[in-house]
């Protein structure tokens, strides 16, 4: 087994490799080889906490963001693989857009609001702990989603709010890049409210070969009872008006049973493991948090779907009627898709705008 810097794991920490180790941060902005902690003190975000200590100390942990302006968090030429990101933004995560783009093309193949990409879109903390993506207190993110490119990596973050002081870290390796690679893509879409007898599309359509590896939902419901007996739907390579994969039911494809309840407590449970969880649960207060709200993801790791030339995923929204008759629900949905695939692929859907992003 030849190891290049990718697929790192327990498994191969052993064996010894070529690749070179790199980081990107406010006081490395360009990730160099020792060109950390460099940045002139008058010059530095910390400047005042450091003015007792000099250059070489903490001067520039931190960078603040304008309102409506977009920052360069990274810019690296390749070949390399981003190995590990991990990032602090304050105030409201939805006015924060997360942009990658893969070796020179002019459009992203990430675009994401921030919380929702780190499996935590309702801009309140909880905690998740999976394989890709981890979220630690106090409002840490982070994410280990390999993402390998060829030529260049572009990361940026868009502020659509007001000014923003922002923490973060791009843990990289320069590498040889295997030629059966692909890139790594992430789309949110939302639905509020879904219209009635539609489906919620995760994933509108890509075109490329492939592998579909994981989606994190928010899901807000309009309605009492029960809300998660939709189905979702893979359409692959051509598929017309029936998928080649259907699941059961929204809490089995979340790797749960029976509504999510705890038999003992008769309350929704709230898990976190490797590959799934329900990591939120928002209960309503009696006042101004009305709708009860969660946060699902489900990682496709061990069992990737793969596809040839295109994938389409849907999901259904339904609840309960009377007489026991599925009720088509309206409720307020956002996801997003996670996946790789081979370059050039098509743009991704627009976001919506800023008062469409918006968590009301």
């Amino acid at each position: 087994m030849r190891y290049n810097g990718l697929n790192n794991s327990m498994a191969n920490l052993w064996q010894l490799s070529d690749a070179k180790t790199r980081s990107i941060c406010c006081e490395n902005p360009t990730g160099g080889k020792g060109a950390g902690a460099m940045c002139e003190l008058e010059d530095g975000s910390a400047a005042l906490a450091a003015r007792d200590l000099g250059k070489g100390w903490k001067v520039n942990p931190f960078m603040a963001i304008a309102p409506n302006s977009t920052v360069v968090l990274a810019d690296i030429e390749g070949p390399g693989c981003i190995e590990h990101i991990w990032m602090t933004p304050d105030k409201r995560w939805r006015d924060k857009i997360l942009r990658i783009y893969w070796d020179g093309q002019d459009y992203p193949s990430v675009e994401c609001p921030v919380g929702d990409f780190f499996a935590c879109g309702w801009n309140e903390y909880a905690q998740v702990s999976s394989l890709a993506v981890c979220v630690n207190p106090g409002s840490a993110f982070n994410c280990y989603w390999q993402m390998p490119f060829k030529k260049r990596c572009l990361m940026t973050l868009e502020n659509l709010g007001e000014s923003s002081t922002f923490f973060y870290q791009i843990d990289y390796c320069l590498t040889e890049v295997p030629d059966d690679a692909a890139y790594f893509h992430a789309q949110f879409r939302r639905s509020n409210p879904l219209p009635y007898k539609s489906d919620h599309i995760i994933l509108g359509g890509a075109q490329g070969k492939g592998q579909y590896v994981g989606t994190y939902m928010c899901w807000g419901v309009h309605n009492n009872g029960w809300w998660g007996e939709g189905e979702i739907k893979f359409f692959l390579d051509g598929d017309g008006e029936y998928p080649t994969i259907c699941g059961t039911g929204t809490e089995d494809y979340f790797c749960g049973s029976y509504n999510f309840e705890n038999r003992n407590t008769h309350q929704y449970q709230e898990f976190s493991t490797p590959y799934s969880g329900l990591c939120q649960v928002l209960r309503p207060d009696g006042l101004y948090h009305a709708q009860t709200r969660f946060g699902l993801y489900r990682w496709h790791i061990t069992d990737p779907i793969r596809f040839e030339n295109d994938i389409r995923v849907t999901i259904q929204a339904l609840g309960w009627r009377n007489g026991g008759r599925y009720l088509p629900l309206q409720d307020d949905i956002s996801s997003v898709a996670f996946w790789y695939q081979t370059l050039p692929g098509r743009p991704l859907e627009p976001l919506p705008d800023r008062d469409g992003l918006e968590i009301i």
